[in-house]
């Protein structure tokens, strides 16, 4: 987007959701700061977001992660939640200090109202899906935050960050502003990408206008201490640390060192001590001094882009926010355009084989590409995403599948920007997958190749613009803080009337543009990075930042000719029709309108539990079935045979099912601690025709010798990459062992893992299910009779007929799940080592436990 003075009064229809009953306007400051602000009547939360544009690309020589480091005090302190309870909700470290108290005094907060086990199921059904079909960008916890990391400072960038949230003329008191947005049941961040900053928070409503007011004073008057630098260098060096042996930031930086030394692209980005306190002092330079430089120079209202999300109505947030923000100064700073290709022809046509931390082996295939943004209503890299990354039958993950080459395929745009952009497709290899490397990259290269000669089809175009418009009129209510970040990086590179559609709805069919990107996949422009820990000690060079050891070497267009022509004669072909995609998207009638679930049906093998969508107004519904198999969890082998089961049930459901995910309908069949259980969520026109495949995969489990294998050796590395977990996952994992009932050590079950085989799964399997007991839940679109059909088919399935699968369980069988109560007034403090010699991090978990019937209480 241009930047320059912007038209106040333009008016402009924003596209919305069809069932958004959201209010929005775009407003301009005399400033010159462009806004956008929702209301939002129903909302209990209210959020705010601004965007600066100016990221890591803008880091001053020598001072890598200097805007990271101006955003991260925020990133530290002013979480919203206590250090022990992110680290409860994020996952597990090296000591754990357990703590029996009654809570007098319950913060009311989305950590504790989420219903456990809902959002973290339909995430991880959505990341395995979408991610490959590019509806969604996720990314791994520890992930590096994307849209292309570029910093020239080293660290630089990352300071602002986290120095920009300390303090402010008018409210100069440290940490005040997060001791404010805490106490109000809110929480605060920032994170810092290629090209620009973002900063937010969210409160609960009644404290918003006070919330709103601090926020908005950092970008007034800002104060960044002395004392402060040398704490958030510190805090921006533990970061660092803890990245070092984390595999996705380091092929990620190996990445960027490959590319070319006078591109932002290829510098080191978040900054550590060496880069921010060492190195500037052997220069001379007071790195606080670069810190308000750097803040004086880029930070101008012109440049910035807010988003508030008010449950006032819009007239009355628009005063509140004028009255805030109109002093933000604006120094009608040019936005700064960083032109040229990151990769030269020197860094094209490469192989580069580098050994990672975990065990594995990996294909990152990487094209620099025309960037997506300048044909976002076209969608070339939704289309070929969706096509190169298709998991159904005649794709090219179907056919490495079949295999046994590879376990996970993904393909899309990534690292992109306004002047560049990379199209990349990765594969987790199996270990037989890591020695047909090359008939790997054949079958790469010729399905491409089929696209080429295919060319644009307009009944995928159509189909994909199809499934996309109904994603995007249907989307569920996200938290207000993830919407507004979301936004506010949109407004930077949108027209306002696309702020909330971004480039989720191609609508354009151009064969011609299609084909311009498909040609740009070609064996000229490639670069390929192969990771794999049996390259150890066969490599020659070493990245210098995170010290990942590779080697590289040229890979011309005759060798990737003669590893097609090499290639297994395996059919590639289109996929077909998506028979999925949702036709009736009515809401079904509710009759009786409850504010909880009902028990609305009990007999010897279930229960079932309902609940009419009555709020949402949305054609979606929610299945959960938990198969309550006593025999599931009553020893080590027993835990990790139940794992292989339902890994092989979704391995074997994928070629059908692939096209439901597609659609908007995700499924997941996991282990629990007493057996197993299967979820569905998504549209509900088509909801029964994959509950009833699932169901009859189930019932008709046979044990493939092929998939076994694969299988079992994918969870044997995750097993044995446990020790590489960082320290805060460790720990909370020891937590949870030490206070779960009926829970076995991993290192127990990675033991018995290898001895392990076929025939074993074929005696568990009618073990398991020999008798078990369904615990139902259903909810959404889906009245009363078609919730007990659904029950009622898988009982007759199961339970019933000549010969019935399983039987109901006992009496003295129906157990629940239970956890350690500890002791009132007893402190308990266990101390364990980290699995990982070379990680020099540690961790804490503070676990408190509180009166169930307080909580209550307190909730009500």
């Amino acid at each position: 987007m241009a930047v320059g003075k912007k038209e106040e009064n333009m008016a402009v229809a924003i596209v919305k959701p069809r069932i958004d009953k959201r209010d929005y306007r775009r407003i301009v400051l005399q400033n010159n700061l462009e806004i956008l602000l929702i209301s939002d009547p129903e909302t209990d939360k209210c959020a705010a977001s601004m965007n600066v544009c100016v990221g890591a690309f803008s880091d001053p020589e020598g001072l890598e992660g200097l805007a990271h480091f101006l955003g991260m005090i925020s990133l530290l302190q002013n979480r919203g939640l206590p250090f022990w309870v992110e680290l409860v909700a994020w996952g597990l470290p090296s000591v754990v200090y357990l703590s029996c108290v009654v809570c007098e005094l319950l913060h009311r907060s989305e950590a504790y109202h989420a219903p456990k086990g809902v959002t973290s199921v339909v995430d991880k059904m959505r990341e395995g899906s979408l991610r490959r079909f590019g509806h969604v960008k996720r990314r791994f916890a520890d992930a590096p935050v994307r849209r292309c990391e570029r910093r020239d400072i080293v660290g630089l960038r990352k300071g602002r960050e986290h120095m920009l949230f300390y303090a402010s003329e008018k409210y100069p008191v440290e940490d005040s502003y997060s001791k404010y947005i805490t106490e109000n049941g809110g929480s605060t961040n920032a994170f810092t990408s290629s090209e620009d900053t973002n900063y937010y928070f969210e409160v609960n409503a009644d404290g918003f206008e006070e919330a709103l007011d601090r926020f908005a004073q950092f970008f007034i008057k800002p104060l960044m201490s002395a004392d402060a630098t040398t704490r958030e260098i510190k805090a921006v060096d533990s970061e660092h640390q803890k990245n070092l042996l984390s595999d996705p930031w380091r092929m990620n930086q190996l990445q960027k060192h490959l590319s070319a030394e006078n591109h932002p692209y290829h510098k080191f980005s978040t900054g550590s001590w060496d880069t921010l306190e060492v190195r500037p002092k052997e220069r001379g330079i007071d790195t606080r001094q670069e810190l308000l430089k750097f803040y004086s120079e880029n930070y101008s209202a012109n440049l910035m882009h807010l988003v508030v999300y008010s449950k006032d109505s819009l007239d009355k947030v628009e005063q509140l926010v004028r009255g805030k923000f109109q002093d933000i100064r604006n120094i009608d700073r040019n936005q700064i355009h960083f032109t040229g290709q990151p990769c030269t022809t020197e860094h094209l046509q490469i192989l580069v084989r580098a050994v990672p931390i975990k065990q594995g082996h990996k294909l990152k295939i990487i094209w620099p590409i025309t960037p997506g943004i300048h044909h976002y209503k076209e969608g070339p890299c939704r289309y070929l995403g969706h096509l190169i990354g298709h998991e159904g039958e005649g794709s090219l993950f179907y056919v490495l599948k079949k295999l046994g080459w590879a376990t996970s395929l993904s393909a899309g745009e990534s690292d992109w920007t306004n002047e560049f952009s990379f199209f990349k497709v990765a594969i987790d290899l199996t270990d037989a997958g890591q020695d047909h490397f090359e008939d790997i990259m054949g079958l790469l290269f010729k399905y491409i190749h089929l696209l080429q000669q295919a060319g644009a089809s307009k009944w995928i175009f159509e189909e994909l613009s199809a499934i996309c418009e109904i994603a995007f009129h249907y989307q569920d209510k996200i938290r207000p803080s993830d919407y507004v970040v979301n936004v506010a990086m949109n407004m930077q590179h949108y027209p306002p009337e696309d702020w909330l559609v971004a480039s989720s709805l191609p609508s354009k069919f151009n064969p011609s543009v299609i084909q311009s990107f498909l040609n740009e996949l070609n064996p000229d422009n490639v670069r390929i990075f192969w990771e794999s820990t049996k390259f150890e000690g066969n490599t020659s060079m070493t990245e210098p930042w995170y010290g990942t050891a590779y080697s590289m070497e040229k890979v011309g267009g005759d060798s990737i000719k003669h590893w097609m022509e090499h290639a297994p004669s395996e059919e590639l072909h289109l996929p077909a029709p998506n028979v999925f995609i949702p036709t009736d998207l009515s809401l079904k009638p509710v009759f009786e309108k409850t504010k909880v679930p009902i028990l609305l049906r009990k007999s010897p093998y279930s229960r079932l539990w309902y609940k009419p969508d009555t709020a949402f107004s949305s054609p979606k519904a929610y299945v959960m079935i938990d198969f309550s198999c006593p025999y599931g969890g009553h020893s080590p082998e027993a835990e990790v045979l139940t794992e292989i089961f339902t890994r092989l049930l979704m391995d074997y459901l994928n070629e059908y099912a692939y096209n439901a995910q597609v659609a908007g309908l995700y499924y997941d069949i996991s282990k629990t601690n007493s057996g197993f259980q299967l979820t569905l969520v998504g549209y509900s026109d088509k909801l029964r025709v994959l509950l009833e495949a699932v169901v009859e995969k189930i019932a008709k489990f046979e044990v493939k010798p092929d998939r076994f294998s694969v299988i079992k050796e994918l969870v044997t590395k995750q097993y044995q990459n446990f020790k590489f977990q960082q320290p805060y996952q460790q720990v909370m994992y020891y937590c949870s062992l030490l206070l779960k009932d009926n829970t076995w050590p991993w290192n127990e079950e990675l033991e018995v893992l290898p001895h392990l085989k076929v025939d074993d799964l074929v005696k568990f399997y009618p073990l398991l299910l020999a008798r078990s007991f369904m615990e139902c839940y259903v909810a959404g679109n889906v009245e009363q009779a078609e919730a007990e059909s659904m029950i009622q088919l898988i009982e007759d399935v199961f339970f019933k007929g000549p010969q019935p699968i399983s039987k109901p369980l006992f009496a003295s069988q129906h157990l629940t799940n239970r956890v350690v109560n500890l002791e009132r007034g007893v402190n308990y403090f266990y101390a364990a080592e980290g699995l990982n010699p070379n990680d020099e991090n540690s961790a804490l978990v503070h676990y408190i436990q509180v009166n169930l019937k307080l909580m209550e209480c307190a909730w009500n």
